[in-house]
């Protein structure tokens, strides 16, 4: 009988409302077959932040798992043993602590942490490009990565210390290309700044536990050579640079989450098909396959997910790895001219940008760099989906539809308990009640200390967290030492010398803006804790083009900044982008602000993920449109808004 490969992990991103039902879902998911767990924190816990903070409210549980102390993090391990579990934290900024609470968790179990296996994506470069959750500037944030690194390689040797995350860089619209580069010099970063922090002897060990965070999109031939690209380059890079050449620490090891960000919100029972082509991907290729795998729900673009909607990602992994004969061969595509020939079209495109990247002083000096050419990456995708360049089934093409059944009936779509907010905050008002204040206060000295005298953060995070400090508590200790910063929005003032189907709106905001008197000035704001920033940005972007007037200062905002904003600015309109399900504890406070503040007079937009129910109740708070990711035509939007403060069509 043919010899099968060992499959890949298998896993399902999961964390809402609270660690008790987290573990629930937890146990629930291995129960049918998961094979290693793949934790979802919610934005407080990734931004270091507790539950009851300004900027946590209507944010907590909401796209994973509120962890405050050693208490929450208890209870979402509770019953699974840490020693015999393979655990992937998507967790960046906040990453040392976390892990030091994970530890502190094992030890209580009475784990030997010698053989916990596991990884922490602790990828803070990519924050500043795509997803927004980093705190610190970026030079401290590489030390807090490196830290890590060399905690682990000394006592969790078989622990993953960082996951290099180029899941996110898809997501903002970066060209495979950039992925490649981008990913790869983050790579060259982090190991230029360890080598200085971990034995001669010992880098080469280190270098073989970093391992990779990819996505996968949806032309899955381009993907596969993708990862291919990547071994290759990887290897590449180890030998001429570090000299490495021994395939036991040079291997280029990777998980995978595909693509998110092309699961349609019509017509949604498509995105099972997109979900499994995408998987193939990172598959098929025996040299390029992927060591785990998790996959999104299928109506993922709606809202979260429920347990039986991840059980259907789940099975389609178990189908591939062991109804298939997949595993029972070597690779495909060796010696393929057409995919040989892409493999060589895309690293010779990395290396040049790469080049670009090494010339400008690595990838730490060239943030706003990076970040301004995935802005522009994703200005030419979306444009191209509405030229029809690229077609996307039921959104922009084949659109006649029948209702479909999955998403009608009471649960078809799952919502966050509304009570959990609550209870976390009691949780945490009664674990504050109950520590030793003394302690405390010393262990967060302690941690101050360390990052004030440069020495490694983990081992007073990990006394930290036996001592009850909190996730807040820690956070604002980084902070205090390092500083907050407020990474580049990569939108230019300058327009952009995209013309095609702008004239006429440029014409409607120039007349528009004769009527007012001014350009016609519009503000883009992200209240509360989302960083996926794309839309807003993209909006903004294209704003700019059209003519109007824009103010967009990035992500992270309160509702009372925001509306402070609109009076300085002295606006038209205010545009809000959500995409965390906080939308409406967060717009309505907007709206009474606004209110407030004697700007009711004000138009607002808000775009994100938000069933029609929501909707409809933001447009009774007075919101004056809402837009949703079937809303993609960006200049049917510019023109909505200019509709919107025309003196005339008010008038009328």
């Amino acid at each position: 009988m043919t010899q099968k490969d060992t499959p890949w992990l298998f896993r399902t991103y999961a964390g809402h409302s609270t660690a008790a039902a987290s573990n629930a879902l937890y146990r629930g998911n291995l129960a049918k077959g998961q094979t290693g767990l793949s934790v979802a924190f919610d934005l407080p816990t990734q931004t270091g932040y507790d539950s009851d903070h300004e900027l946590s409210r209507g944010e907590v549980g909401k796209v994973g798992v509120p962890v405050n102390h050693l208490g929450d993090m208890r209870a979402l391990f509770a019953d699974i043993p840490l020693e015999q579990m393979n655990t992937s934290m998507t967790i960046n900024a906040t990453a040392p602590w976390l892990l030091s609470l994970y530890i502190a968790v094992a030890e209580e179990q009475g784990a030997d942490v010698t053989k916990l296996q596991g990884t922490v994506q602790n990828d803070i470069i990519k924050e500043y490009l795509s997803r927004g959750t980093y705190i610190c500037p970026p030079k401290p944030s590489l030390r807090l990565i490196t830290d890590v690194a060399a905690y682990t390689g000394k006592h969790l040797p078989k622990w993953n210390p960082m996951n290099v995350c180029s899941y996110h860089l898809q997501e903002a619209g970066a060209t495979p290309e950039q992925e490649l580069a981008f990913a790869l010099a983050t790579a060259v970063a982090v190991l230029d700044d360890l080598k200085g922090k971990v034995p001669e002897a010992d880098f080469p060990k280190m270098v073989g536990r970093i391992s990779f965070f990819v996505n996968a999109g949806i032309r899955f031939i381009t993907e596969m050579c993708k990862m291919r690209a990547f071994v290759d380059l990887w290897e590449e890079i180890l030998g001429q640079r570090y000299g490495m050449t021994d395939p036991k620490y040079t291997r280029f090891r990777y998980g995978v989450q595909v693509n998110s960000l092309g699961l349609t919100e019509p017509q949604p029972e498509n995105n099972v098909y997109r979900i499994l082509l995408e998987m193939l991907a990172v598959t098929l290729s025996k040299k390029a396959r992927a060591r785990a795998v998790q996959l999104p729900a299928w109506n993922e673009a709606l809202g979260l997910p429920r347990p039986w909607d991840q059980q259907w990602s789940l099975r389609m992994q178990q189908i591939l790895a062991y109804e298939t004969d997949l595993l029972e061969y070597e690779d495909l595509f060796d010696g393929n001219p057409a995919v040989d020939r892409k493999v060589e079209a895309l690293k010779e495109g990395a290396r040049q940008e790469l080049a670009q990247i090494d010339a400008m002083g690595g990838a730490v000096a060239s943030i706003e760099y990076m970040k301004s050419r995935l802005v522009e990456a994703n200005a030419e995708r979306i444009a191209r989906i509405e030229t029809q360049d690229t077609i996307v089934v039921g959104v922009n093409k084949f659109t006649t539809t029948e209702p479909s059944p999955l998403t009608t009936g009471d649960g078809a779509i799952m919502v966050s308990d509304p009570g959990a907010e609550a209870d976390q905050l009691a949780r945490l008002a009664d674990w504050r009640a109950t520590r030793d204040p003394a302690r405390v206060a010393a262990a967060l000295e302690a941690l101050r200390e360390a990052a004030r005298s440069g020495a490694n953060i983990m081992p007073p995070s990990i006394a930290a967290a036996k001592a009850g400090v909190t996730t807040g508590e820690w956070g604002e200790a980084i902070r205090k030492a390092f500083g907050q910063y407020r990474g580049p929005t990569g939108v230019s003032k300058n327009r952009s010398n995209r013309t095609e189907g702008l004239e006429p709106i440029r014409e409607a905001v120039s007349a528009v803006s004769s009527r007012l008197g001014r350009q016609l000035s519009f503000l883009v704001g992200k209240p509360g804790l989302d960083g996926h920033s794309n839309g807003a940005e993209q909006i903004a972007a294209r704003a700019r083009d059209c003519g109007m007037e824009i103010h967009y200062e990035g992500i992270r905002l309160t509702p009372s900044e925001i509306v402070a904003a609109a009076a300085d600015q002295d606006v038209h309109v205010v545009g809000l982008s959500i995409l965390s399900g906080s939308h409406l504890p967060l717009i309505t406070e907007t709206m009474e602000r606004m209110r407030a503040a004697g700007l009711s007079h004000i138009p607002v937009v808000v775009g994100g993920i938000i069933p029609e129910d929501d909707a409809a109740q933001l447009r009774t708070l007075g919101v004056a449109a809402v837009y949703t990711p079937k809303d993609f035509e960006l200049n049917r939007i510019m023109l909505d808004i200019v509709a919107l403060v025309d003196p005339e069509a008010v008038a009328a």
